[in-house]
């Protein structure tokens, strides 16, 4: 990365991790290269009886939205270790200070160099992963509602990344010490996107899917792709019954007693189209989580150092 243009705390923050950033871009840089080679193996080997290629795609990219998953995890531990607390906890900080640089310019300037590569990295990975996702999409484990999948093929990861940089410098700046910070911030950062997470299919209405009782309430009607979520039985009365009702007086799936006046069963589902909305409305809701743990950060700062 040219520092040539840069000046005052942002030439200080890029030279002081530029193995860090030279690092990021070859990562990026590394998995483009193996990802292209990867389906250039599967393409070739998809006509043959021992389909090689495609089997070892499958398992990177297994490994790919493991990676994906943690990333943001990895972003904020950096971020609060590295680049905030451990300059509080040596000092080093106080050189900043003597420059004529503001506390509000010394974090501000290291958050924006951290922001202006994870940012550019992060799409970068979620355009080699979707590289390598249209050759195993829509099979077992590459659905578009699995965890993996579905974080690293669009915007909400993008989000969690600046979640995970603003909780960094809050937490940095409140722990001071390097490895406790790298800790906390990971978990923190674990904790809320795994809280969002669990409340990722209510940020839409479900639709529903209503059939006639069959054995074993098997949901046969709905599309593969969608994701499925509550079923049960249906009465006359439009009231809902877990799916088991039936079993439990009768022993049988397909026969009800008269008196539960069952009429069917239903499904609620997202369907495919649904991907997109979800996301954006993720993303919204990370973003302004993300806004919020940065503007508590320079509260701190400015707190401690008025």
């Amino acid at each position: 990365m040219s520092t040539l243009a840069l000046k005052g705390p942002y030439w200080v923050t890029v030279r002081q991790y530029r193995r860090t950033l030279w690092l990021v871009a070859g990562g990026v840089l590394l998995s483009l290269v193996s990802m292209v080679w990867l389906r250039y193996w599967d393409d070739q080997t998809v006509d043959t009886d021992r389909d090689t290629g495609h089997a070892v795609l499958q398992v990177a990219m297994d490994w790919a939205s493991t990676a994906m998953l943690l990333l943001p995890l990895f972003v904020g531990a950096f971020v609060a270790g590295p680049m905030v607390a451990r300059e509080l906890e040596s000092g080093t900080y106080k050189l900043a200070l003597t420059q004529s640089v503001s506390p509000a310019r010394w974090l501000g300037s290291k958050l924006l160099t951290a922001g202006a590569v994870i940012v550019p990295a992060t799409i970068a990975l979620i355009g080699v992963y979707r590289l390598g996702w249209g050759s195993v999409a829509g099979t077992w484990s590459f659905l578009w509602y699995e965890p993996g999948t579905y974080v690293a093929t669009g915007p909400v990861l993008v989000a969690q990344v600046l979640l995970a940089l603003g909780l960094g410098a809050l937490i940095g700046q409140l722990i001071r010490r390097t490895v406790t910070a790298m800790a906390l911030t990971g978990l923190v950062t674990g904790l809320v996107v795994l809280v969002v997470g669990q409340l990722r299919w209510s940020l839409m209405p479900v639709q529903t899917m209503t059939g006639p009782l069959t054995e074993g309430n098997v949901a046969a009607a709905l599309p593969a792709s969608s994701w499925q979520g509550d079923s049960g039985l249906i009465t006359a009365s439009g009231d809902r019954l877990p799916s088991q009702a039936c079993w439990d007086r009768t022993e049988q799936w397909s026969v009800c007693p008269a008196d539960l006046n069952v009429v069917g069963q239903y499904w609620d589902h997202h369907p495919s189209s649904h991907y997109w909305p979800i996301q954006l409305i993720e993303t919204g809701i990370v973003l302004a989580l993300a806004a919020l743990a940065l503007y508590a950060a320079f509260r701190v700062l400015r707190a401690r150092h008025a």
